[in-house]
């Protein structure tokens, strides 16, 4: 996590520079923001970390930002700090996905507590789409014949014979060992089995 970056995003001077200051002191690499829109036009996708998001900014909101990340599939993880925010802006932010909503004031070893949280989830959800990414590009290797004998074998785990695929597919059973040799080779893959678990990452 070494790589990971605190985005810390509230219109308050005098909150971003101790927020800043504090997370700096525990080891933390922090890039502060006046507003939501500052973020959003600084932000990359592939920088890594978490944001710390105000509630009630003004002009755009934390949830407004929040809902402007989902619709633009930014998926960093997103910690709420709040000096007035309610039980409903609380179960909205959460629905969204929010890792916490912590009201001011509030202890810094629980935000620390869940940035680290935070870092963990970002790290882990990159991961997974990037094998879900991996996936799909093996996937599109293959022929419209290849992919619909692999989609049968996916489908049909138990039934994956060469006769049995042949005849649902009405070709000879010959041609569909040529096509499963060649599914496995372009898939780098040794058997059904990974092509099953192969289509649980690109499923799901």
């Amino acid at each position: 996590m070494e790589n990971s970056i605190v985005f810390l995003v509230d219109d308050e001077e005098e909150v971003r520079a101790t927020l800043s200051r504090a997370l700096r002191k525990r080891g933390f690499t922090v890039v502060a923001y006046e507003s939501a829109q500052a973020f959003l036009d600084a932000y990359r996708p592939e920088q890594t970390g978490c944001v710390v998001l105000d509630y009630g900014m003004p002009e755009m909101n934390g949830l407004e930002l929040q809902a402007m990340m989902n619709d633009a599939e930014i998926s960093i993880p997103v910690i709420f700090i709040s000096g007035h925010g309610g039980i409903p802006e609380t179960v909205q932010a959460m629905k969204a996905g929010a890792v916490d909503f912590l009201e001011k004031p509030f202890r810094q070893s629980a935000l620390v507590a869940c940035i680290e949280s935070a870092f963990e989830r970002d790290l882990q959800n990159r991961k997974v789409a990037s094998e879900e990414n991996a996936a799909k590009e093996r996937f599109g290797r293959l022929t419209s014949r290849e992919r619909e004998i692999a989609v049968f074998m996916m489908e049909n785990p138990s039934n994956t014979a060469s006769k049995e695929i042949g005849r649902a597919l009405d070709i000879s059973p010959r041609t569909v060992d040529h096509h499963r040799a060649r599914i496995l080779e372009k898939m780098e893959i040794g058997s059904v089995i990974e092509l099953v678990e192969l289509s649980q990452k690109v499923l799901s």
